[in-house]
């Protein structure tokens, strides 16, 4: 992003916290997906594993888990040219084209059973932007035509079928023929809002993949406007924090703050404004990434303990720290450092690297817990391996920190 870092000291620091990442990336999170959660038998990947190894090979196999998981190993693989990688990312392929792709209508199932038919066949829009987002991190590796033809494919589904020709955005989920549902939920934990920051943010992550292979003037178009719903809508310019549920109208009414999904997506936006190569619009976002940057570095991150909190509801604190806010909070503070030169940032950054390393890190079993307490005691009940813990946020996490210091130390 920028040419240099910044002081000696700090560059010291910059590489061993990248020597450290990569240590991790490859010496245990990709190993561990490799020998524990490949099915050989019936394709993809296991869709559930206790913390301990304990595996349900008849659960069911998400598509955001699979497509997390392609983008993973197809990017592995763009940075380190090893095999295995390369084999990984081949079956995760293979099990998408071959299970949940929908042949009649296009687009991919949300949830299939192990043996790949489908049990949950709607359209929502955050699994068929993580499709995008893993099909072009493959293409980039592979170059093979069928992957970038099912990405522009969904592309132009999501343009097509989820976009709000009246009021902007995309709404978040439609039934298998892309017709009317009643329930747009992505999970039971959520109420049933119209639009979300959450599809949002990641249909920008998206978009973003595919312009790196795909340069359309309508996905830039579409990426500049997805940017500037982003910053009218989904980022309260007061706090600089994201909102998160709207209705169709973009009313919102839920005061929550997700630490996570603010320094995540600060990262991302710059990530997205950076491909388009629009001078003014990249000013404006990154004005704005820095303030929703500064925002979680004064609120969310834990002074006494280090990590960030995972969120706050009407003024009530929830402690926990989850695995993926942790991996996230240290590509936002290290890309908030790289714009501004405030060390509070490198200092946030390897406060939460800290946290991860001593607490979040299974030193036994292999991976990262799902969450742990405010003083870093995990949670052993959650799984280590479900539709929704897979290896995206930490691989990516210590990819992103490995280029940009290296990168930044030329």
């Amino acid at each position: 992003m920028l040419s240099t870092l910044g002081a000696q000291n700090d560059i010291t620091s910059l590489k061993l916290l990248s020597q450290e990442m990569l240590e991790e990336l490859k010496g245990n999170i990709l190993p561990f997906w490799i020998c524990h959660t490949i099915d050989t038998e019936h394709g993809g990947f296991y869709g559930l594993m206790s913390h301990d190894l304990v595996l349900n090979p008849k659960a069911p196999k998400g598509g955001i888990h699979t497509s997390r998981i392609l983008w993973t190993f197809s990017a592995a693989y763009r940075i380190f040219h090893r095999e295995q990688y390369l084999d990984a990312a081949h079956h995760a392929f293979d099990f998408i084209s071959r299970c949940l792709w929908d042949e009649i209508y296009g687009g991919i199932y949300f949830m299939v059973d192990f043996r790949g038919w489908p049990v949950i066949d709607r359209k929502h829009a955050y699994n068929l932007a993580f499709a995008i987002y893993g099909l072009s991190e493959y293409y980039r590796v592979t170059s093979r035509t069928e992957a970038l033809h099912m990405a522009i494919t969904i592309f132009h589904m999501l343009e097509e079928h989820f976009k709000d020709k009246i009021d902007g955005g995309y709404i978040e989920a439609l039934a298998r023929d892309y017709s009317p549902v009643s329930d747009v939920r992505l999970s039971d934990r959520e109420d049933n809002d119209i639009k979300t920051m959450n599809t949002h943010l990641h249909i920008l992550e998206a978009y973003t993949n595919l312009l790196r292979v795909w340069r359309e003037d309508r996905l830039i178009q579409a990426q500049k406007e997805l940017i500037e719903t982003m910053l009218t809508h989904i980022v309260d310019p007061e706090h600089h924090r994201f909102k998160l549920f709207f209705d169709e109208k973009w009313r919102s009414n839920k005061p929550i703050i997700s630490y996570g999904h603010d320094i995540e997506g600060s990262w991302l936006l710059c990530e997205a404004a950076d491909g388009l190569g629009d001078d003014a619009l990249k000013r404006k976002v990154y004005a704005e990434a820095v303030n929703m940057a500064y925002a979680v570095l004064n609120h969310g991150l834990d002074k006494q303990y280090g990590g960030i909190y995972n969120e706050e509801t009407a003024g009530h604190l929830d402690d926990e720290k989850h695995w993926w806010p942790q991996a996230e909070a240290v590509v936002g503070f290290l890309n908030a450092y790289q714009i501004t030169r405030d060390e509070q940032f490198l200092n946030g950054a390897m406060q939460c690297w800290s946290f991860i390393k001593n607490h979040v890190i299974d030193r036994t079993y292999g991976e990262w817990y799902w969450k742990t307490d405010r003083a870093g005691k995990p949670d052993l009940d959650k799984p280590k391996v479900e539709p929704w813990k897979c290896p995206y946020h930490n691989s990516r996490a210590c990819i992103e920190v490995l280029e940009r210091v290296l990168h930044g130390c030329q």
